[in-house]
């Protein structure tokens, strides 16, 4: 099986706003990004993030696909939609030190969303009946799903760069997992 996951393209967030679960506009020129997005026509299954940004490039290709709320982004709760520069130093700093275990206000730490995360791609990997599968979702789960397969520490997923609109391609043979490529 080959699983094509995709990050959603580039958002507009001119004025720095925190934003994980919530939705938010794409730039302007998103149908050009779109257009640039390496995605294919012969997928067995699509799953999509519920998030606007993510089904409105699956819309665009005018795939059939299921939502998945297992493939939201991180919810940083209270902080959702608010400046960056305005989240208070005292809520944000303890985060800031260990964003692994420490959750935003009314929001889920990255352990939550480890569990969220893994148990729709464990799913998807036990069935292992489709040959090729398209996954639109959020940097955060793209790299929660490669910390999964290099079992590196969760404190470190910020080192990979998953850029906006590209395909990361992932095999599965048998329990084998290879990250075939990044950013494609």
């Amino acid at each position: 099986m080959e699983i094509h996951l995709i990050r959603h393209t580039a958002v507009h967030n001119p004025d720095n706003v925190c934003y994980g679960r919530s939705d938010i506009s794409l730039v302007e020129n998103h149908i050009e990004d779109f257009d640039k997005v390496a995605i294919d026509q012969d997928y067995d299954l699509v799953l999509s993030s519920p998030a606007l940004r993510c089904q409105s490039l699956v819309q665009h290709y005018n795939l059939s696909y299921d939502i998945d709320p297992r493939l939201s982004e991180y919810n940083f709760g209270n902080w959702e939609q608010q400046k960056w520069s305005d989240i208070p130093k005292d809520e944000i700093e303890p985060w800031y030190d260990d964003f692994v275990n420490i959750k935003p206000p009314n929001g889920e730490d990255l352990l939550e969303m480890q569990l969220r995360v893994m148990s729709v791609w464990e799913e998807l990997i036990a069935k292992q009946k489709y040959k090729k599968v398209l996954v639109i979702t959020h940097a955060g789960v793209i790299r929660l799903v490669f910390q999964s397969i290099l079992a590196f520490p969760l404190d470190k997923m910020f080192n990979i760069f998953v850029e906006h609109g590209k395909k990361n391609i992932i095999t599965v043979d048998k329990k084998i997992l290879t990250i075939k490529q990044i950013n494609v």
